[in-house]
């Protein structure tokens, strides 16, 4: 007996074979208490019938349609436009103003863009989509005469960054086809089919723009959000030659050759804060500022055919505007004053008589209009349906700023944040907190259905934060959460949780927090700092877990985010990491979770939403799963996307007014 027990080995395996069948059982008990269901291609877990009144009425927000502008007809007689009729977005043809939208692609996945082949000899535009979301994207040319696409790219790989050669003979791209971590740029000529690798290098390179002469393109390199690198590239030999436009550390936008090729016109941030316009003697090495009192970011740019304007537009606090600039005279010329709104595109006509643009404003969707540059009016070519609802009706949001608990200049640090609240409602107002993904990305006020859902129909107040890290404020307000200063931006939240609670018409004991991608991160790092300060959180495509995220993202983006959030082979980065995972404090999240999540998902896979779910189950609190296998980073079936705004209303509805 005695030596039977003194077998430390076998008495090992006796107890490591106890605790499995124990962990084995309580999972069995677990997985009991999860009601899961599938219904077409959702996978649901402990989530209850969706209430008819939510869903009919809802429903007529979420078919509110948008339009975006895509490109110019090659005639310039017409707009290539994005909108939707049925599930997904497709391209359209729109031929006069208010005029009929002809559907010309019908396919069940979302069309990324579009652009028509340049030149007099134009037979079709290419266009771009993916697979069930997997952002496996390929190039495709739609035939304006047989209405037939053909496969341009290899069928497997990421393809993106299209940019034709003026005379539209042949064009270049960017692909992960050689070892699908690093975007090299092939070049593919119209006339035979044919292709060639142009630029093999390590890293995420794209192409800006071909010169005139075609002899010429501007390639970049995307480092992070605060850097990257421009080149010039000969065509012919595929030498690339840096610009080393600035010093130090610069962040390039978007570049244009001028039209004698002497220059480029182009947006950085060299010596500044800020996006500014610029050009660039390519002879001198000179570069003039051309925005130099901007203290906000310019963001796209376009240039006209004959060469002589420069449209630009600028995100002044959330809200852009549009310039026009004359490029000889250096003058500003007169630009379409728009309302509060977000720039969705705009273009040059080919004849250079007309600017198209669409934008999007917080009580309208996105729709299409054209400028005439000679007699200054905008007349608008699409209006989009919005269900059958009172557009008078849509609530705009108020931009607030509030002191988190740094300082700047001796003063608290304000942190911006657009507030949604309904017209009429209760004394203290329930809250939502919504947080905008990227993480260097930024809320701006353009149309959002379930924002205007919220507040007009539940009653609750919507308030979507600009917290540190965000774009738009400067190049070291995005830094400001970098590395081992993440959890900065989780604090952002806390401040807000305090400004909540000085507010008269706010609930501070009724907040729910959301948020998709980084969001999620966010949304569930507060749940573990702030979980007592909080009545439940909605994760989309959430990050869970920093080191497996990293591990497991796909390869074109790892280098890339680890710039942004630390590399997890650095044992002390690693440590840390580990730290501050809301997988690894999943123990302090006891109030309600909801958990949405597309399987093909390749920026933050589905299994960063399956372990925390799993996490927090081991709590004894309720988890609401929603899968999607038929989407990737986001919901973009509007079938799909319907069903899980439904149930995050359902789940809202429960737990901040309560049955």
């Amino acid at each position: 007996m005695s030596s039977f027990f003194s077998n430390k080995d076998f008495m090992n395996k006796i107890i490591t074979a106890l605790l499995a069948a124990a962990l084995l059982k309580t999972t069995a008990v677990l997985a009991a208490e999860v009601e899961r269901r599938e219904q077409g291609q959702l996978v649901l877990e402990n989530i209850p019938a969706i209430p008819a009144e939510i869903r009919d009425r809802l429903s007529q927000y979420s078919n509110a349609r948008s339009a975006a502008l895509a490109d110019w007809l090659p005639d310039g007689k017409g707009l290539l436009i994005r909108t939707r009729f049925a599930d997904t977005m497709q391209l359209h043809q729109v031929s006069q103003p208010l005029g009929m939208r002809k559907q010309l692609t019908f396919f069940n996945e979302p069309i990324a863009g579009g652009q028509y082949q340049p030149g007099p000899g134009s037979r079709g535009f290419i266009y771009s989509r993916d697979n069930g979301g997997d952002e496996n994207y390929q190039l495709y040319f739609f035939d304006s005469a047989t209405g037939k696409s053909a496969l341009l790219s290899d069928g497997s790989s990421r393809n993106q960054s299209v940019c034709w050669a003026p005379s539209g003979q042949f064009f270049i791209y960017s692909s992960t086809r050689r070892n699908g971590t690093d975007f090299d740029l092939y070049l593919h000529d119209m006339a035979t089919g044919t292709e060639r690798a142009l630029y093999n290098s390590a890293g995420s390179f794209s192409t800006l723009d071909i010169s005139r002469d075609e002899k010429t393109a501007l390639l970049m390199q995307y480092v992070s959000a605060t850097e990257s690198r421009l080149f010039s590239l000969d065509i012919e030999t595929g030498q690339a030659t840096s610009l080393n436009i600035g010093t130090g550390r610069v962040s390039y936008g978007e570049a244009l050759f001028s039209k004698d090729g002497k220059g480029i016109y182009l947006t950085l941030d060299a010596g500044g804060e800020f996006q500014q316009l610029g050009y660039y003697d390519l002879a001198r090495g000179r570069l003039h500022n051309l925005t130099p009192d901007l203290r906000w970011d310019v963001g796209s740019i376009a240039l006209s055919d004959d060469g002589n304007l420069l449209a630009y537009s600028v995100n002044e606090d959330g809200l852009d505007k549009l310039y026009i600039l004359d490029v000889n005279a250096r003058k500003q010329m007169k630009a379409p004053v728009l309302p509060p709104a977000v720039l969705t595109g705009f273009a040059f006509s080919p004849d250079s008589q007309r600017l198209a643009l669409s934008f999007s404003a917080a009580d309208a969707p996105s729709d299409a209009y054209v400028f005439d540059l000679k007699s200054g009016t905008l007349n608008r070519w699409t209006e989009s349906e919005v269900g059958g609802l009172d557009r008078s009706q849509f609530l705009l949001p108020e931009l607030v700023h509030f002191p988190t608990f740094d300082q700047v200049n001796g003063k608290p640090r304000q942190i911006p944040a657009f507030v949604y609240k309904p017209q009429h409602g209760q004394d203290k107002l329930p809250v939502v907190i919504s947080i905008h993904g990227g993480p260097e990305s930024q809320y701006r006020p353009s149309f959002s259905e379930f924002a205007q859902y919220l507040s007009s129909e539940v009653g609750v107040a919507f308030i979507a934060p600009n917290v540190r890290g965000s774009s738009g404020y400067g190049k070291s307000y995005l830094e400001l959460d970098n590395g081992y200063k993440r959890e900065d931006s989780v604090r952002d939240i806390g401040a807000l949780l305090d400004w909540i609670a000085t507010q008269p018409d706010l609930d501070k004991d009724r907040v729910l927090v959301m948020g998709g991608s980084y969001g999620g991160y966010m949304t569930l790092a507060s749940l573990t700092h702030y979980n007592a300060r909080l009545k439940a959180g909605i994760d989309i495509v959430g990050i869970s877990h920093f080191v497996t995220f990293l591990n497991n993202t796909k390869g074109y983006r790892a280098d890339l985010r680890r710039v942004e959030y630390g590399d997890e082979r650095d044992p002390a980065m690693r440590e840390h990491l580990e730290t501050i995972s809301p997988l690894n404090n999943a123990a302090r999240i006891t109030v309600p979770l909801f958990v949405a999540q597309g399987l093909n998902d390749p920026r933050v896979p589905a299994s960063e939403a399956e372990q925390i779910v799993s996490k927090v189950r081991a709590n004894q609190g309720e988890v609401w799963y929603l899968l999607a296998k038929d989407e990737g980073h986001g919901f973009n079936k509007k079938g799909n996307r319907e069903f899980y705004q439904a149930a995050a209303v359902t789940f809202i509805r429960k737990h901040l007014l309560g049955p």
